[in-house]
């Protein structure tokens, strides 16, 4: 390993335009004649459109057009998709309501679009919107998934009676059911999973563009896929053809996944630059983002867990409802399903596992993936079992763990996955130590003596990361492939650009692709140059999410650049008159081992392209390129304790310590992985603790600005302790697993659990806020 290659803790390269303000995001861009948009979104949760008036708002000074969904109609623009079939256990298809751009006869939850205004500024176009005079003509709302499923209750699709989407299953019902009547104990429990709403530092933005003279359209916005949003775009949207149409996500400040499905306003960016002549840019403010972004979780949840006379767990069986919002967005429908109950089984060896799922429409934002994407709601539900079965037999809670980990691998579970390694038992003695779990007695000894009441909670999580294989996820419904791509070119010089289709929107994959780069060639890191996000200049790609970069995307780069060593290992060996196979590379030079003789990197790459000099039959040049799709899922694991104190005067909630211990395999950047592990605790904490999308009753969102949205802030976070104990990922060339989500996954049943131990009441669900705590710390169990 080098100073800057796999393994070393190097400073992110791309930190040296984001902090001094030199980062370039999509409302920094600006094209001459460049007009604005501003978005005209139904007030109500459920009405008809009786008819819309835009002939006041035309007048207004600035304003070029107003455009709606009649028009979008009549142009053939398509509805919005979701992107993964899945089928209802009697084998009928999901029911997929439209959804429309622009809504043209009804409107389903606050916030739906149905106009566009273009302007000569932003001020100029809300002005207009505002003056935009829509009939609606409300109808009953149903904002409750349970409550939606119910007979009499209001319909938002005609295709989806009763509002359900699907009543799918996966397991074996009559084993679970078995096990169950024969169980030595049961432990059952109802589990929520709050809705959430991502919150990315920078809102969705988009800028529409269509160049008349070359027919040609171009879309800038903060997208994790932009190869995805092209192909969407124009094969299902009709919006363009696919070989005129560039998608550029440049710089984006957070995905979380709510950046990667296509929404509304891209679509009608881009139509609209067409019909007005002028290129059209739309950017959210953050109560626009609290309304249409994508929101995460929102589960209801029953649970049953069977176990022996030893303790062993012999069934699971649960019972899901989700609720997917107002429409089905683009990965919907695979999160409450291959994403969340593929991984009930968690790390313990589970005989029999039954998992029922219905999900359902309701007049609110359309649900999709938020950081963990269903292997959050996965964990919370089997980690708060766990706790709460540990305490009903009278077992450490570690102990119970111990007793049912897998601990022999491959391990076929009953709900699909097949996990490759890992040492579980390794990640829960590391935490135990870390947390000094043997201590805890005492300090909650002393803290009882301040009046405080101290509890401690662990949550052992495992996620499946790098989606794959390609076969596997279409078999399973998936309408895409999941492989990555990669083409490294070596420039005359020597220098090196990478172009790879993966997405970087805050992860830092200028330093680690970089790295893994600098680590095969021996070349310096400033020497590399990582392409992404434009569909141009990158050939295909699937963007990031899932963690999945490293997995695929760095596994792709590394097999182009097994293509580009070989071949300049043949040039300097040609150069050198040695054989191909003497030949190494180290810092920055090829050399023709246990001798003195070399090629600068630089020179090789010069002799590449002269071709003055090379093997007979070789192409000049040094340019490769490869695609990677993996056999199987990554799967990262690890165990969390966390400490709290409460007040029971005020239900105040204080983490005193989170301890992380991971397993993500080989590691490229620690102080990358560290970090990604920091936020994703902070924001599992915020669930835990102080997040929670909430409507009243007729579909109105109360929550929609951070006087009532309650993000986790400093002064809510201790300094974490984290480690790693790293097993290789045997299925990808690197090892590597994966590290965005895991905190975000494994943090809130460990808050929650140390919550409910601390005050005697294991009823208790999140967001713990101190009223909630306090009215629950007053009745114990």
């Amino acid at each position: 390993m080098g100073v800057d290659g796999i393994g070393a803790r190097v400073a992110r390269k791309e930190d040296r335009r984001f902090l001094t303000g030199k980062g370039r995001y999509t409302d920094d861009m600006s094209v001459p004649g460049m007009k604005y948009a501003a978005f005209v979104r139904s007030p109500h949760a459920h009405a008809t459109i009786a008819g819309i008036d835009a002939t006041a708002a035309r007048a207004m000074p600035g304003v070029i057009d107003v455009l709606d969904g009649r028009q979008l109609l009549a142009d053939g623009i398509g509805n919005l998709i979701c992107g993964w079939m899945i089928h209802s256990k009697d084998g009928s298809p999901m029911k997929m309501g439209a959804w429309r751009p622009l809504a043209d006869k009804t409107v389903r939850y606050v916030g739906d679009a149905v106009a566009i205004v273009v302007a000569d500024s932003v001020a100029e176009a809300r002005d207009a919107a505002e003056a935009v005079v829509v009939d609606y003509e409300p109808l009953p709302v149903v904002t409750d998934p349970v409550q939606a499923l119910a007979d009499g209750q209001p319909q938002l699709h005609p295709e989806a009676a009763n509002n359900l989407i699907f009543d799918w299953e996966l397991g074996d019902a009559a084993a679970v059911d078995r096990a169950l009547a024969a169980a030595a104990h049961v432990t059952e429990l109802k589990i929520f999973n709050n809705r959430l709403s991502p919150n990315p530092m920078e809102p969705r933005a988009t800028l529409g563009i269509y160049d008349a003279g070359d027919d040609h359209y171009t879309c800038y916005t903060t997208s994790q896929n932009p190869h995805l949003a092209r192909l969407v775009m124009s094969a299902f949207y009709n919006v363009a053809p696919e070989n005129k149409l560039r998608v550029i996500a440049p710089d984006v400040g957070g995905g979380f996944g709510s950046k990667i499905y296509i929404y509304p306003e891209e679509i009608v960016c881009l139509w609209a630059s067409k019909r007005t002549g002028v290129p059209v840019k739309w950017t959210s403010d953050r109560t626009e983002a609290f309304l249409t972004d994508a929101h995460g979780r929102d589960h209801v949840s029953t649970v049953k867990m069977a176990f022996d006379a030893g303790n062993g767990i012999t069934a699971l069986k649960v019972d899901t409802i989700a609720n997917l919002g107002a429409y089905m967005s683009l990965f919907s429908s695979c999160v409450p399903t291959y994403l969340y109950a593929t991984l009930l089984s968690g790390q313990y060896d589970i005989p029999a596992i039954h998992a029922n799922v219905r999900t359902v429409y309701t007049n609110t934002v359309p649900v999709d993936a938020y950081r963990g994407a269903g292997r959050p709601e996965a964990t919370y539900l089997l980690e708060r079992t766990m706790e709460t079965a540990a305490r009903e037999l009278g077992l450490s809670p570690a102990e119970l763990r111990r007793t049912n980990f897998v601990r022999s691998f491959p391990h076929q579970t009953p709900v699909i996955m097949n996990y490759d390694a890992g040492d579980y038992e390794a990640s829960l003695d590391a935490a135990m130590a870390a947390a000094d779990w043997s201590g805890f007695a005492a300090r909650k000894a002393e803290a009882e003596g301040r009046g405080m009441k101290r509890g401690i909670g662990m949550s052992c999580y495992i996620e499946a990361c790098g989606l794959a294989p390609s076969a596997a996820v279409g078999s399973l419904g998936a309408g895409v492939g999941l492989w990555e791509s990669a083409e490294v070119k070596v420039n005359m010089v020597g220098t090196i650009e990478v172009m790879t289709g993966s997405h970087s929107h805050g992860q830092g994959h200028e330093t680690t692709f970089a790295q893994l780069v600098a680590d095969r060639l021996g070349l310096p890191i400033d020497s590399i140059n990582i392409v992404h996000g434009d569909t141009d200049k990158v050939q295909m790609g699937m963007g990031t999410y899932g963690s999945r970069s490293g997995a695929v995307g760095m596994s792709a780069l590394a097999k182009a650049l097994d293509k580009v060593e070989a071949k300049a290992k043949k040039i300097a060996a040609h150069l050198m008159e040695a054989d191909e196979s003497d030949i190494v590379i180290e810092d920055g030079a090829l050399k023709v081992a246990g001798t003195d003789k070399s090629v600068p990197w630089f020179q090789m790459a010069l002799a590449a392209y002269t071709a003055h000099n090379l093997p007979p039959g070789l192409e000049p040049g040094l340019k490769e390129s490869a695609f990677y799709d993996p056999a199987n899922f990554t799967f990262p694991a690890g165990c969390y304790i966390c400490e709290v104190e409460v007040d029971p005067e005020t239900g105040r909630t204080t983490v005193i310590q989170f301890v992380a211990a991971d397993d993500f395999g080989n590691i490229i950047n620690p102080m990358i992985v560290e970090g990604q592990v920091h936020g994703g605790i902070a924001q599992g904490i915020g669930q835990a603790l102080l997040e929670e999308v909430r409507y009243d009753d007729s579909g109105q969102l109360l929550t929609a600005s951070y006087l009532d949205y309650a993000m986790p802030r400093a002064e809510d976070l201790p300094s974490f302790t984290v480690s790693t104990s790293n097993t290789p990922c045997p299925n990808n060339p690197l090892g590597v697993k994966g590290c965005g989500e895991a905190g975000a996954i494994g943090s809130p049943p460990a808050l929650i659990n140390a919550i409910t131990d601390a005050i005697g009441n294991n009823q208790l669900t999140m967001p713990a806020t101190a009223e909630k705590v306090w009215a629950a710390a007053q009745t114990g169990n």
